[in-house]
């Protein structure tokens, strides 16, 4: 009688210990998949979700500009039977108004020439500057190096006063020759850090053999330094052209007439008479000045990525 009971209590016993075994095999066999559904889910959460919301947050100004720039104003402004995220009735008149009816052309030109002038002129003191202070030891050097980079955080705001006494002493207020010559007071201490970052990043053996063979410093920042800081060289172009195309206080404190304004200016100056604000045109001008700078990044953006990288090594 025991054996038998003994025998029950032992096949249950079994019976318990597969349904546990069957139990824990289908639980692993689920294991993989919940596990890559988990990493799906976290990658969408933490990579494509905040990704998402930055593209969208970073298009959507440029997206709101090109709408209206092609709107009428009957869709601009009846908000009740037009969808204000939409264009329903897509016009140019906005845009022939900005080109032929204004000297938005003239502002065009004006900014360009500015931004490249300045451009050119903060690169060749950034290059000179950023050379010695990379490659000429002499004391202090670092010291030089983060003084002309705290330059940079001063506020525009607080250096125009100064400069607009400048202006005005040397006779070069309402001329573009006023915003060339002081762009580059914000413009050189930014490119010369960047520029050190980079210079420093080229084997100094090179410049070694260089001047073993009786190469001078001017020499070798010619033939061997400047070719190979190529790519600093233009991520700092693109930099400083941006900002110079994009400068408004300086332009608006500097500049009076009309024909001398760059374009940031005179979209806001020159578009609104009054109280009334011509959006159309407005949103064409500030969609049209952007693409010049939007063009330069597309073509050297990983110049500019890999400089930065350099620069911020150092």
């Amino acid at each position: 009688m025991n054996s038998a009971s003994d025998a029950l209590a032992d096949a249950d016993d079994l019976g318990a210990g597969a349904a546990v075994l069957e139990k824990g095999g289908a639980s692993r066999g689920d294991g993989p998949e919940r596990l890559a559904w988990d990493s799906r889910f976290r990658r969408f959460v933490v990579i494509y979700l905040p990704l998402a919301i930055f593209v969208v947050v970073l298009l959507f100004p440029f997206y709101w500009m090109a709408i209206t720039a092609i709107k009428p104003d009957d869709e601009m402004y009846d908000y009740k039977r037009f969808n204000p995220f939409w264009v329903y009735h897509p016009t140019l008149h906005n845009i022939r108004v900005l080109l032929f009816e204004t000297s938005y052309p003239h502002w065009l030109t004006v900014t360009m020439t500015v931004a490249f002038a300045a451009t050119a002129l903060s690169l060749l003191c950034s290059v000179l500057g950023a050379y010695a202070i990379a490659r000429l030891r002499f004391r202090g050097a670092q010291t030089v190096g983060l003084a002309i980079y705290l330059a940079y955080m001063v506020p525009p705001s607080i250096l125009f006063i100064p400069l607009a006494s400048v202006v005005f002493q040397v006779g070069l207020y309402d001329s573009p020759i006023a915003l060339i010559l002081t762009y580059p007071t914000f413009l050189i201490p930014f490119c010369t850090w960047l520029l050190i970052g980079y210079f420093k990043s080229i084997p100094y053996e090179l410049e070694e053999c260089a001047l073993i063979d009786g190469a001078s410093r001017l020499q070798i920042l010619r033939r061997i330094t400047l070719p190979l800081a190529v790519p600093g060289l233009i991520s700092a172009g693109i930099f400083a052209f941006t900002l110079s195309w994009n400068e408004f206080i300086y332009a608006l404190a500097f500049i009076q007439s009309s024909e001398n304004k760059t374009v940031p200016v005179a979209i806001l100056t020159e578009l609104v008479t009054g109280d009334v604000y011509q959006w159309g045109s407005l949103m064409a001008g500030a969609l049209l000045g952007s693409l010049p700078v939007a063009i330069f990044y597309s073509f050297f953006v990983e110049y500019y990525v890999s400089s930065l990288t350099g620069g911020v090594k150092e």
